[in-house]
């Protein structure tokens, strides 16, 4: 972890340029400590959880070898060419096992799921046959071994079902009770303390004066650590004064992050690096990303800080490049790479050089039928509408100038996989 001591990592200077957007991520996750905390929970409430222990399987998955589909069940040796019959002499269902032997030209009605007796190595679709009787003549006999499941194919006792880290989806959950788990030890949710900065900052259920604006960003930042599963701690909002700082950092100094937005840049009224740097850590600040360079991060008791800026916008945009990936990373999970699209723009991009810029835009299909990326006209820092009409970012590079409409340009949607698998 980087000191605040080092200057070229704390206060700017002409020759401390922003950091880059990749390394400036990859230091925050590498600095993040995942909390090792467990609890048990029954597995209906599992969902969403960083699972804390590798699982593994007692039985086979399927237990016995099964039926993949509705037919008829027969030793392939006993059929020898197309239109050949055979004697059906029992049934096979999905927990009402056929329990007889079959004999040389016999073959068993059989349901998918249902268990295949071991006289049987074949299965053959119920649309290939006609029954006449207890006769079943056979149409189109499959190849030998066809249309069954063998024991364990999916998962083999005594195998990894899933690992520790793995965050759990439906398709988890179902898996999970496929060998009989009914409860799992799972990681303690991150507890994420936040509020805003700003004495112009008012409560969004009263009056406003000219001067004044919504305490917008605290909400933004609760939904934004509500739908990550955090456990989201609002401490409301904090005065632009040091001793109004000092008693927040103190207050939310036990939990495991602290959230901050506004107060971050150079401005007479922003303190809370000074009050970070009393009371914990600086580690750097400033991304070369627009919207959202200054950022703060470090140490402050118990938590790790992320001092986000206070435009709306900033503030999302450095939350989701930025504090999201360390906040999966906390909880135990791998924070998945963004997965990104080269697709044409619709419009002209103005872009200078020096930052990678994150442009709020809308996917669209053409007349042609083709995905494009269309931007949002008002492209300011605090124009949150830009962020709530869009559902993806278009990436420009910091080394890219302007773009001419019908250039193939990065496109990071806004609903992505967050968390990533474990490695194997």
């Amino acid at each position: 972890m980087l000191q605040s001591s080092d200057p070229s990592d704390f206060r700017p200077t002409p020759d401390n340029k922003p950091m880059p957007l990749a390394e400036a991520r990859a230091r925050i996750v590498a600095a993040i400590t995942p909390i090792r905390d467990c609890e048990r929970v029954p597995l209906q409430a599992a969902l969403h959880r960083v699972l804390g222990e590798t699982v593994v399987s007692r039985i086979d998955v399927p237990g016995a070898d099964n039926a993949s589909m509705d037919g008829y069940g027969y030793a392939a040796a006993d059929l020898a060419a197309a239109g050949d019959t055979l004697q059906i002499v029992g049934e096979s269902l999905a927990g009402h096992p056929y329990d007889g032997s079959l004999d040389a030209g016999e073959c068993i009605r059989i349901m998918t799921g249902a268990v295949v007796p071991a006289d049987v190595d074949t299965v053959v679709m119920h649309e290939n046959t006609r029954a006449e009787g207890r006769r079943l003549v056979v149409e189109q006999p499959p190849k030998a071994g066809s249309n069954i499941r063998a024991a364990g194919e999916d998962i083999a006792a005594g195998a990894t079902v899933l690992a520790a880290g793995c965050y759990l989806r439906p398709a988890d959950i179902a898996i999970l009770a496929s060998v009989g788990v009914s409860e799992v030890a799972v990681v303690r949710r991150p507890r994420v303390a936040f509020f805003s900065t700003g004495d112009e900052l008012r409560p969004i259920d009263g009056p406003i004066e000219p001067g004044e604006i919504y305490d917008s960003n605290r909400h933004g930042l609760a939904a934004l650590l509500a739908e990550l599963g955090m456990e989201g701690i609002d401490l409301g909002v904090v005065g632009d004064s040091p001793e109004a700082l000092r008693a927040a950092f103190q207050q939310a100094a036990g939990y495991d992050a602290v959230v901050t937005s506004g107060g971050v840049s150079v401005g007479a009224a922003d303190f809370v690096l000074d009050v970070l740097g009393e009371q914990g850590s600086v580690d750097f600040w400033r991304v070369a990303i627009k919207p959202g360079k200054p950022l703060a991060f470090g140490t402050l008791g118990n938590a790790r800080f992320f001092g986000l800026p206070g435009n709306p916008v900033s503030t999302a945009v450095t939350f989701i490049q930025l504090v999201r990936p360390a906040l999966v990373r906390m909880a135990g999970g791998h924070p998945a790479l963004p997965i990104r699209l080269d697709l044409p723009t619709l419009a002209d991009l103005r872009k200078s050089l020096g930052r990678e810029n994150f442009l709020r835009a809308r996917l669209v299909t053409t007349d042609a039928g083709q995905l494009a990326v269309d931007p949002i006209d008002h492209q300011g820092s605090g124009v949150m509408r830009s962020m709530s009409s869009a559902d993806c970012f278009i990436v420009l590079p910091a080394a890219q100038q302007d773009v001419p409409a019908g250039e193939m340009v990065t496109v990071e949607p806004f609903a992505q996989t967050l968390w990533g698998h474990p490695p194997d």
